[in-house]
């Protein structure tokens, strides 16, 4: 009798899987090229930096502002995105912010001054605002909590995919068309790199579904299975969960997130903007060398994602993965300051450093939807995010300030640094019962 009701739960279990395992595949190849295609879009500007800064005689202080006023307007227009989205669904929400970005970053190869630099930096945080918050928030309709890390955490592979494919090409790009048509090569970045988010925009709204009841792809079994699985967990997480927007203003939780966020971002950003710099500073000349060198760290990111999230989900344990992915970036960060001379030694910090800060923001974002239930879950996640993405302003200016004042951006990476510590402390004084998979 026991063998049989074994048997029958391990059937079940398996077949769960393999629902979760045909979603993933559906969806999470197509959402990845998706987010390959907004990064770029996003940190192309850490290349054409290279080219741009003396064509135009921008100082890097013009640079690192221009980079982090993208986060001012992505802040300002996160969550009216992201409600829009839970109103109209995920397929117009994402043509819409795709095709407006993709047209916004061609736009950057006609600029010409500072000004027109900022708005632009603007106006594209404002069209990209939402997308992440988005597919996040699209997620939850899909995974249940217990295999939500793994998914966040194959979409957010995109990030590493990002660099170790764009890259190399953005390299070749600057390199192999500069002066094509009269045109500069960080001119023909631009342009190249917005045709993506165009097409794939329009191919969103043709191939994604809103909501399991809406996938015909799905047997009626199926289907049953993952609305069964999320109606359980609404049903677990009502003690704890914020279902109101003010209880999670009230809500000591969040704000530890919002914290956490911000760490979190802080670094990476710190890496997606000027990553190509500390390359280049750390011996590395060409822009095609360049280009293949900064690809490394990206590539160590992805599979540290992927074990990491794997990791987490296995054991149901998200604050010590957490804590010490902190740690390990911090450490990393100041390994590359202290490498210099050493071009290999700062290649392989920072590899450790985009290791774990990539690996710590995957892990983050399987915290919010635990806790936050109902409608509010899709403000309450853009909210999140909108206000850590201001670290994406603070970041990029920091560096670039201290870079022009000191010559150098040791101090900023060490402040960075001694900030993602904080992170790791905050990070294990989460509530378990909460943080942790149920």
């Amino acid at each position: 009798m026991n063998k049989i009701i074994t048997s029958g739960v391990v059937e079940a279990v398996d077949s769960n899987r393999a629902v979760y395992r045909k979603v993933a595949i559906r969806f999470i190849p197509f959402l990845m090229v998706c987010y390959v295609a907004a990064y770029l879009d996003r940190v192309n500007v850490g290349f054409a930096k290279l080219q741009m800064l003396s064509d135009l005689q921008f100082s890097e202080a013009v640079y690192g502002l221009g980079a982090g006023v993208f986060f001012i307007g992505y802040f300002l227009f996160e969550v009216p995105s992201n409600l829009y989205l839970h109103r109209v669904g995920v397929r117009a929400t994402l043509c819409r912010i795709m095709v407006l970005w993709g047209l916004i970053s061609g736009g950057f190869a006609f600029v010409n001054t500072p000004t027109q630099f900022y708005v632009m930096r603007f106006l594209l945080g404002a069209a990209e605002a939402g997308f992440y918050p988005g597919v996040i928030l699209y997620l939850t309709y899909w995974f249940p909590s217990h295999v939500r890390a793994r998914a966040i955490g194959l979409f957010m592979c995109a990030i590493p995919v990002a660099g170790l494919i764009g890259s190399p090409v953005s390299g070749w790009i600057m390199d192999g068309m500069h002066l094509k048509m009269g045109l500069a090569g960080w001119k023909w970045l631009f342009l190249i790199e917005a045709l993506p988010a165009l097409l794939l925009g329009i191919a969103a709204y043709l191939y994604l579904d809103d909501k399991p009841k809406d996938a015909q792809w799905l047997s009626d079994e199926e289907r049953s299975i993952i609305q069964h699985d999320l109606a359980a967990e609404e049903k677990a997480k009502a003690s704890t969960s914020a279902s109101t927007l003010g209880q999670m203003l009230s809500n000591k939780f969040v704000w530890l997130l919002i914290l956490l966020v911000f760490s979190q971002a802080l670094g990476q950003y710190a890496l997606a903007f000027w990553l190509p710099s500390l390359i280049k500073g750390a011996g590395f000349a060409s822009l095609s060398a360049i280009g293949a060198v900064t690809a490394i760290p990206y590539g160590c990111a992805m599979v540290a994602m992927i074990l990491t999230t794997r990791s987490s989900d296995k054991r149901r344990e998200r604050r010590w993965h957490l804590s010490i992915a902190f740690i390990l970036a911090s450490v990393a960060l100041c390994a590359s300051v202290f490498s210099a001379g050493s071009p290999y030694l700062v290649l392989l910090a920072l590899c450790a450093a985009a290791a774990a800060s990539f690996s710590a923001s995957a892990l983050f974002w399987t915290l919010p939807p635990a806790f936050l239930t109902g409608g509010v879950s899709a403000g309450g996640i853009a909210m999140i995010n909108a206000i850590g993405a201001l670290a994406g302003f603070v970041s990029p200016y920091l560096m670039g300030y201290v870079k022009e004042t000191t010559g150098n951006t040791d101090l900023a990476v060490f402040a960075i640094a001694g900030v993602l510590l904080l992170a790791a402390m905050i990070a294990l004084s989460l509530p378990k019962a909460i943080a942790n998979p149920r």
